[in-house]
């Protein structure tokens, strides 16, 4: 049962508003004394499901004790975010009790710049709430491209290409990241599969996931199992559409059936190599002349 002293101690403010201008300023901060005042409902109770998802959200255990980390990609500005983002901290906060910390990625630097500011929740003489997120961006993720430096780490690799992706930069890490995964032994082909699909979402639209899906065309030879030769064969097929559609070959879509479900590397070479210069789909799928290959 509510005790009728602290009923007093918040009642007191519905009875006088103005009365938290006045004590506000022992606290040192001077709030203006309200023109009007209404109550609104105490009742914060979700009555219907109110569906919030943050991107990855990870408990991580550590020598100096957990924490939660939720991780939000982030590809232009919001000015409605912060306060999905200062739901979601408090919302864990309450539910694990454990200290939650906020990771923001962001593909370009305008972006990454409005994030990376502190966002102050409540009024300016006193936010009651400051989210400071911890923000990615390509300002201070490093572009590798070198080999060795890729095959070390190659998941920031993966990160540093999808954050640089828009840039002169983005070819070097791609290329370094195919030798990279070049060196992957055969035990490690599901895990390469994995960075391959993670790198090409990583990608999007732009320029360089054509580069990478023709390097994957390419550079898939080094794998041999089952599994390497459908993602080969898959990735050879991916690269004949994207060079016939840059060049403006028209295709219908019997023939872009007829390329993405071939699974023959041979023919799949032989129509990669014509693509280049192929000026129509029956200049691609003209039969190879003594070499006994059939798609």
């Amino acid at each position: 049962m509510v005790s009728s002293s602290h009923e007093a101690l918040h009642r007191i403010f519905q009875q006088e508003p103005g009365l938290f201008a006045r004590v506000a300023r022992n606290l040192g901060v001077a709030f203006p004394p309200p023109v009007s005042a209404s109550e609104l409902s105490t009742d914060l109770t979700e009555t219907r499901p109110l569906e919030r998802r943050v991107d990855t959200l990870l408990r991580m255990d550590t020598e100096d004790g957990a924490f939660v980390l939720a991780v939000e990609s982030q590809s232009k500005p919001s000015p409605h975010k912060p306060a999905s983002w200062a739901y979601y901290l408090s919302h864990v906060y309450a539910k694990y009790r454990v200290p939650p910390v906020l990771l923001v990625v962001c593909p370009d630097r305008k972006t990454a710049a409005w994030a990376a500011r502190q966002f102050d929740i409540g009024p300016r003489q006193w936010p009651s709430l400051t989210l400071r997120p911890l923000v990615l961006g390509p300002d201070n993720v490093p572009v590798i491209d070198s080999p060795d430096e890729a095959a070390r780490d190659i998941p920031l690799t993966i990160l540093s290409a999808a954050l640089h992706r828009c840039e002169p930069e983005a070819d070097a890490i791609l290329n370094a990241l195919a030798k990279a995964l070049k060196g992957l032994s055969a035990d490690d082909e599901s895990t390469a599969g994995t960075f391959i699909e993670l790198m090409e979402q990583g990608l999007g639209t732009t320029q360089a996931a054509d580069l990478w899906r023709h390097l994957m065309a390419v550079d898939l030879s080094f794998f041999q199992s089952q599994t390497a030769q459908q993602l080969r064969a898959e990735g050879r097929a991916e690269a004949v559409l994207v060079f016939l559609g840059h060049r403006g070959v028209e295709l219908s879509e019997e023939d872009r059936e007829r390329i993405s479900g071939c699974g023959d590397p041979e023919v799949l070479d032989l129509w990669l190599e014509r693509a280049v210069t192929a000026r129509s789909a029956a200049e691609l799928f003209a039969p190879a002349e003594d070499s006994g290959l059939a798609d």
